[in-house]
């Protein structure tokens, strides 16, 4: 029976209720000085208000070796009454020092992933429920097909999602060739993020037409005409019969974007987004992508 795997365990895909896919509670990064997701009592601030507008779930991408901060969660989770799913997997090179990832290679990647996904994250006891990895800009480096190809193993070893920065929401279509035909990923069980970034309608198509989850997720950081082209490429891949693969998310991943902080933060995706898309697609549309699809994009068949 498919499972949600959250810090607190295995759920029914229907027990998530409003569900925002891809967002970060915790994160820290060498690209991002002095800007860290690293406060406790900050993150649960944000996840209260986020369940105050309504929400039920966050699905946090945040992987390993970037602060993702696991054994806080459980506590988290249950002060807030907001369910979460945690991340492993690994992100751009840029985003660690050289001796993390030189320590990872050698066959060790997948076999980390693995045991993050069913033994759990170090002493934590937390088990990770999706795969995060990254591409490139317009294609995919050394490092990405590293990561993809041990994500793959560990996806096959175990069932669960890959989840896929686009960086600036590009080289979806060669993520597609890569998972989805070389290491036979089968396409629902991969969600390409950040597509938002990058509304080319024909990508699109062809990306969702591969059976992968397109996730559209969080407000422009460098200029606005991704977020008023945002809910026309929504509409478009709607019409063009690909409603049943979309995601949303808030992508919160420093600290002043956080609502709390002053910035758009997770209550966005509810309290803004969620009304401009149903102007587009219509509210019954909007709700099963914010409840139905995460269940079913994140639930696994656990082995």
């Amino acid at each position: 029976m498919t499972r949600v795997r959250t810090v607190l365990g295995d759920v029914r895909p229907a027990e998530l209720g409003v569900c925002d896919a891809h967002d970060h509670l915790f994160l820290r990064s060498p690209r991002l000085p002095g800007q860290e997701l690293d406060d406790v009592p900050a993150a649960r601030a944000e996840l209260a208000a986020f369940r105050a507008a309504g929400g039920a779930a966050v699905v946090q991408w945040t992987p390993y070796g970037m602060g993702r901060r696991a054994e806080e969660l459980p506590a988290l989770s249950r002060a807030t009454g907001v369910r979460i799913v945690c991340a492993t997997g690994l992100h751009q090179a840029v985003h660690y020092e050289p001796g993390l990832t030189a320590r990872l290679r050698g066959g060790k990647l997948a076999g980390l992933f693995v045991s993050e996904l069913t033994e759990g994250i170090g002493t934590t006891g937390v088990r990770a429920g999706l795969i995060k990895v990254a591409g490139g800009f317009h294609g995919l480096d050394a490092h990405a097909r590293w990561t993809m190809a041990a994500a793959a193993e560990a996806h096959h070893a175990t069932g669960a999602p890959i989840a896929v920065h686009l960086e600036l929401g590009t080289g979806a279509l060669d993520v597609v060739d890569l998972l989805c035909g070389e290491l036979g990923v089968p396409g629902e069980r991969v969600i390409l993020g950040h597509l938002n970034r990058s509304p080319d309608p024909v990508v699109h198509r062809q990306a969702a037409a591969s059976g992968c989850w397109l996730a559209f997720d969080g407000p422009s950081r460098a200029h606005h005409a991704t977020d008023w082209r945002m809910p026309e490429a929504v509409r478009a891949l709607a019409e063009a019969g690909f409603g049943d693969r979309l995601l949303l998310g808030g992508d919160t991943v420093t600290a002043g974007a956080r609502s709390v902080d002053g910035g758009p933060g997770m209550p966005h995706l509810l309290r803004r987004v969620r009304q401009r898309l149903a102007q587009e697609v219509g509210a019954e549309l909007v709700e099963r992508v914010l409840t139905e699809h995460p269940g079913r994009a994140f639930g696994t068949r656990w082995t």
